[in-house]
């Protein structure tokens, strides 16, 4: 065939094939053009999954009635006109390529109206023909009407899925786009029937109600809030407590200038922070919002603008992954946010009020036994000294409270200020333990070990060129590493700490992560493992009998322990029972 120039339908129907693949696609471009006209409340009524009606009404600004052929002519935006706006896209459509690929491929109905108007105008577009304005009647702001979705391209209705998954992809996107703007009220119908309500949420206490039918009670209950703030940077959100994650990750949101997006270098940083507390095969839900300047993340490099690209992603990547680290090591006992502020500034870490008995006043916590001391080291200015005991009629008392007892050798049982906590106490012990090592071996553990015989690896080629190229990385992280030959390299020193593994499959991994997310937490990941199990071996067995001195050292340890709440495999440290629950067991009251 000789080269020609395609008609501007053909056009139209080619980037609709990239752009809309399903009723949930036109959806999210639809309401992305409403929230970028400055929409504060959205409707989106559905009919037959979207293949027969998609109905989009906002009160935004309105498109006047001279702009309103233009809107479905293909490339024309109101939201860049040069090559710097592109470099520093604030909306969320800017393409100008929705409009007319949907009209390319269904009938479409537009009405729309401004303020400076004394009423609306509408225009229709049907197999690449769009009719002339006419009068209409319509509130200030914008009503789409697409119906008989692929009418034009029958061959593509063949891909759509039954009535019910179409539509659980449509509540998708609406979800998506409405977690990132709380300010904005989203309504969903079906049939007829609504399906969806979101009311504006404009403080925390709204904005965690709204996610409560999104995620789920659990969610809001137990998840823990984000906010960090450096020059150029901030991050907020929730994220879930490692001990309530998922086994799917189908709850994970994170966003950019309010954008959504699906990037392989913040997962790396979500999993990375959340390595040594989350059990294995679960996943963590969390919705994370990123604000950087406009100028450093290029958005236009997807069809579907659900991919990004940063312009310093190594510096995003730490970011996001110690500002979750730090939430993550506040996963410990503490004391509720409404009684915390009552305690006084000038009471000592291990003093509280607690109301108690005379027989407490034996529960004093002198040093630890002398097999907890060899894993712990003496603390004379703390172990040696006994816990201040509670004044009587005081509310407040320590997170876990004191011990009463030990069951099957296995459960410490306390009782603090709201009921009875249960205390499993390897795992507890085997967190303590990992943390302590973490502090006083972690800074030695990168020392490089040199190898007696040098270590021979065959590689490739690429995989060489990486390690000569990166040379001062692999030393900083406690390798030493030439180049042997066009596929071979020479392994002189590894990290002390990991002479004894497989050091073929550590530095294999160590390129990896190099080369794709800049950075290596291979090195980390195992030592975190090495240590963990050192400090799995050395916790407490199960059926060891501890005094009370010793369960009240090791609750008080508990609370000053990051990530306490949950062991190195992601277990459950400690549970509580309120008054309220244990009456509810015993059917007191009723």
């Amino acid at each position: 065939m000789p080269i020609k120039l395609l008609p501007s339908h053909l056009i139209n129907q080619i980037a609709a094939g990239e752009v809309i693949d399903r009723p949930a696609s036109v959806v999210k471009e639809l309401i992305e053009n409403a929230l970028d006209a400055g929409a504060t409340a959205i409707t989106v009524d559905i009919e037959g999954g979207g293949e027969k009606l998609i109905r989009i009404i906002d009160d935004g600004c309105g498109i006047a009635r001279a702009e309103l052929m233009l809107a479905l002519e293909r490339h024309a935006t109101s939201k860049i006109a040069k090559l710097d706006d592109l470099e520093r896209v604030a909306s969320m459509g800017f393409r100008g390529e929705a409009l007319p690929s949907i009209a390319s491929v269904a009938q479409l109905k537009l009405s729309s109206r401004t303020a400076n108007e004394p009423h609306a105008w509408a225009v229709e577009a049907q197999g690449g023909q769009v009719s002339a304005p006419v009068p209409s009647a319509h509130p200030i702001g914008t009503r789409i009407e697409v119906r008989e979705l692929f009418y034009s391209v029958p061959a593509r209705r063949k891909f759509l899925k039954a009535e019910r998954t179409e539509l659980g992809h449509i509540d998708s996107a609406l979800i998506g786009l409405s977690l990132a703007r709380p300010d904005v009220e989203f309504k969903l119908t079906h049939n007829g029937k609504a399906l969806r309500t979101l009311p504006k949420a404009l403080d925390n206490d709204a904005r965690l109600r709204r996610l409560k039918p999104l995620f789920g009670p659990e969610f809001v209950d137990h998840c823990l809030a984000i906010e960090g703030d450096s020059p150029g940077i901030a991050l907020s959100g929730y994220l879930s407590a490692p001990t309530h994650s998922r086994s799917q990750p189908d709850q994970q949101y994170f966003y950019v200038n309010r954008r959504l997006v699906r990037d392989r270098l913040v997962s790396h940083a979500v999993r990375q922070a959340y390595q040594d507390v989350l059990f294995s095969g679960r996943h963590p839900a969390y919705v994370l919002y990123l604000e950087i300047p406009f100028d450093a993340v290029d958005v236009n490099v997807h069809p579907a603008k659900s991919e990004v690209r940063f312009r310093d992603s190594r510096m995003i990547h730490d970011y996001v992954y110690r500002s979750l680290k730090r939430a993550l090591a506040d996963t410990r006992p503490m004391l509720e946010p409404e009684r915390a502020s009552e305690t006084s500034p000038a009471m000592a870490p291990q003093q509280y009020s607690w109301p108690m008995n005379s027989e407490r006043s034996a529960y004093a916590a002198p040093a630890l036994l002398s097999g907890l001391q060899a894993l712990y080291g003496r603390q004379e200015e703390v172990r040696e000294q006994p816990v201040q005991l509670p004044d009587a009629g005081s509310s407040l008392g320590p997170p876990l409270g004191f011990a009463l007892a030990q069951l099957k050798g296995i459960y410490v049982l306390a009782e603090n200020q709201h009921g009875l906590v249960l205390v499993d106490m390897h795992a507890a012990h085997e967190r303590i333990t990992l943390e302590r090592m973490k502090r006083e071996r972690l800074g030695a553990a990168l020392s490089s070990q040199l190898l007696l015989v040098p270590l021979k690896l065959m590689v490739s080629e690429g995989e060489a060129n990486l390690a000569q190229e990166l040379n001062e990385a692999l030393k900083d992280l406690g390798f030493e590493v030439d180049r042997h030959g066009p596929e071979s390299l020479l392994v002189r020193r590894v990290p002390a700490l990991l002479a004894d593994l497989n050091i073929e499959k550590i530095l294999r991994d160590v390129l990896a992560e190099l080369k794709s997310v800049g950075q290596a937490a291979s090195v980390q990941v195992h030592l975190d493992e090495l240590l963990a199990t050192m400090a799995c071996h050395a916790a407490v067995r199960a059926n060891r009998r501890l005094g009370i001195a010793e369960m009240n050292a090791l609750l008080r340890e508990m609370e000053q322990t990051a990530r306490a709440d949950q062991c190195n495999h992601g277990r459950p440290t400690w549970v509580a029972l309120k008054i309220e629950d244990l009456d509810r067991l015993f059917l007191r009251g009723r």
